[in-house]
């Protein structure tokens, strides 16, 4: 069983997943196989240079600066890096999938939806916090200042439009007790997994 999570800026998804793996379940962490596959798969370096231009990688990597700028420039470009990077995610996640031997495995991304990664999944989670313990965390993690976070949680997909289309709402409120919801969470998943093979 293959199972997406998601949610915004200081939602705390990295935490749950990493609460997730300390208890024996895989995750598949999105963002950081962009980041591995745009340095060492050949194909993608190849499509982000015909894109972008040859000052793309370095002698040590990618070029983040031109690539920062690149995506800046317009929604468009941003687009059509993504039109590139996604579908090799998406593959490299299918291969790490076959691989697992466990009965539920996780996806961490922050784009799930908008990304198309949700097509993939026997089931959506969507990580779910207030919005000023949100902005704290993100200041907090970032060493930065609301107003950015403001602005950056603008450009994500809406909270209210991820938890509606997520199958289930996991909350990490600082008031909740988080080991009691994983609990319920995996007792959702088995008996969602049950229910399918039944």
């Amino acid at each position: 069983m293959l199972v997406g999570i998601t949610g915004g800026i200081g939602s705390g998804k990295s935490f749950v997943c990493h609460k997730l793996e300390s208890t024996g379940y895989p995750v598949y962490k999105c963002d950081d196989a962009a980041k591995q596959l745009m340095q060492t798969d050949s194909d993608l370096r190849r499509q982000l240079i015909a894109l972008i231009g040859t000052d793309t990688y370095t002698s040590t990597g990618l070029n983040k600066p031109v690539i920062a700028d690149f995506l800046f420039r317009s929604k468009e470009n941003a687009r059509l890096v993504d039109d590139i990077v996604h579908p090799a995610v998406f593959r490299d996640m299918q291969t790490w999938y076959l691989q697992q031997q466990t009965p539920i495995c996780f996806v961490e991304s922050a784009i799930l939806f908008e990304a198309g990664f949700h097509t993939a999944m026997d089931a959506t989670v969507f990580v779910f916090a207030d919005e000023a313990v949100r902005i704290q965390r993100a200041v907090e993690r970032d060493k930065t200042d609301a107003e950015h976070i403001r602005s950056r949680m603008a450009q994500q997909q809406s909270a209210d439009t991820t938890r509606s289309l997520a199958d289930y709402t996991l909350n990490n409120d600082p008031t909740s007790d988080i080991d009691s919801e994983l609990k319920q969470l995996i007792e959702y998943l088995n008996n969602k997994n049950k229910k399918h093979h039944a």
